[in-house]
């Protein structure tokens, strides 16, 4: 293996194939090798039996199959799996496996830290270094299923069941602001040759990058969950600054025109309860309200789209604090009564900070969010407690 060696989990089905047909290769074989590197987990191309003698040689001066290292892995007392993985240049991102009596969910990073800035997320909090390749994005993948199935073999389980039925990109990052390396990964999650993921088990959460929802749904439509957070864009303003650039509106216009594309016949709306902040039976009217003025007019579906609210998982630099459990459970109710789908997340991995906005490995912030929000707490513009006005 050459320095220069090629990582081949940076490619889905068809660049496997491009590539090895720069080596004088026909189309089969890189099915054959995608089959061996997803399906079997294999890294070692000795271990590749029915590869032809010749292209192992030439992979092997060509080619590598570079797992991400793991720095640290931490199992909770429910079962959730949280790794921290090092990508480089001080930088380091987790990913974490919530196992399910039904499924195996792996939450996946797409970037380093992310720059949309959310204030309830930590991730968002540490700033932002850099996009993830497609390699990276698929090494967690990768990884967490081959080591799932070598831990499961050890149980006495059948180690070529697959563990990994749902990946949701939800991990640290925006993803589709790292679109380019989002769709050959999300390609080769559902391609049969490797992991053979439905459509409708493969959830890429955005904050709202209306621009790339469209293409998303163009491309490689999988199902979608969005960040809203908020029923009104002043509110949603200071809670995803994404929002100043992309309104409520057009947000929800982006969703209707999604729905065509869709492998659900639903959007799910993710909203993170926060207390005294944006978890009011009034704030849930006021939501019925927006949801129901973008009511898909060739249907008139109210179940266009699914509600599924978040207790928050508080960290210090915040300010901010979970909502109750009956202030919770009175939101829920004025959307039900409504006639809306709603839900209310069970909250995994607290203990090992794994929840839902727990994620923050090291990043080198080339964004200066720390600085910004310290800053901006100093000058009073985000408080040390929550209040109804962000």
């Amino acid at each position: 293996m050459t320095s220069s060696a090629t990582n081949l989990l940076e490619f889905d089905l068809d660049g496997l194939a491009g590539f090895c047909e720069r080596l004088g290769e026909k189309r089969f074989r890189a099915t054959q090798l995608f089959r061996w590197i997803h399906q079997r987990g294999e890294s070692d191309f000795d271990g590749m039996s029915d590869l032809a003698k010749s292209l192992r040689e030439k992979l092997k001066t060509t080619a590598v199959i570079q797992a991400l290292p793991v720095l640290s892995q931490h199992e909770s007392a429910d079962g959730t799996i949280k790794w921290l993985f090092d990508v480089g240049n001080g930088d380091a991102v987790e990913a974490v496996f919530i196992p399910e009596d039904d499924r195996g969910t792996l939450c996946v990073s797409s970037q380093a830290g992310c720059a949309v800035g959310c204030r309830f997320c930590a991730t968002g909090h540490q700033g932002f270094s850099r996009n993830l390749t497609t390699a990276e994005i698929l090494a967690q993948l990768w990884f967490a299923e081959h080591f799932l199935r070598r831990h499961l073999n050890r149980s006495g389980k059948n180690a070529d069941e697959r563990v990994i039925s749902n990946v949701v990109m939800m991990g640290m990052g925006e993803p589709l602001q790292n679109y380019s390396a989002l769709v050959p990964a999300l390609r080769t999650m559902l391609d049969d040759h490797a992991y053979g993921l439905s459509r409708r088990r493969v959830t890429v959460s955005t904050s709202g990058v209306v621009p790339m929802m469209d293409r998303l749904s163009q491309e490689v439509p999988v199902a979608l969950a969005v960040s809203l957070h908020a029923p009104n864009d002043s509110l949603r303003d200071g809670l995803v600054p994404l929002n100043k650039k992309y309104p409520l509106a057009e947000l929800m216009s982006a969703c209707q025109r999604y729905l065509e594309f869709a492998p659900r016949d639903f959007i799910t709306f993710e909203y993170c309860m926060l207390d005294g902040v944006n978890d009011s039976p009034e704030q849930a009217r006021q939501l019925i309200d927006l949801v129901s003025s973008f009511v898909p007019t060739q249907s008139g579906r109210r179940d266009w789209c699914k509600f599924n609210l978040i207790p928050f998982n508080p960290f210090a630099a915040s300010g901010l604090h979970r909502s109750s459990a009956a202030a919770v459970q009175q939101f829920s109710q004025v959307l039900i009564e409504a006639g809306w789908v709603t839900t209310v997340r069970k909250t995994r991995g607290d203990d090992i900070d794994a929840a839902c906005g727990q994620l923050a490995g090291d990043v080198k912030d080339r964004t200066r969010a720390q600085d910004r929000m310290a800053a901006l707490r100093q000058n009073g513009v985000i408080p040390l407690h929550p209040v109804t006005d962000l």
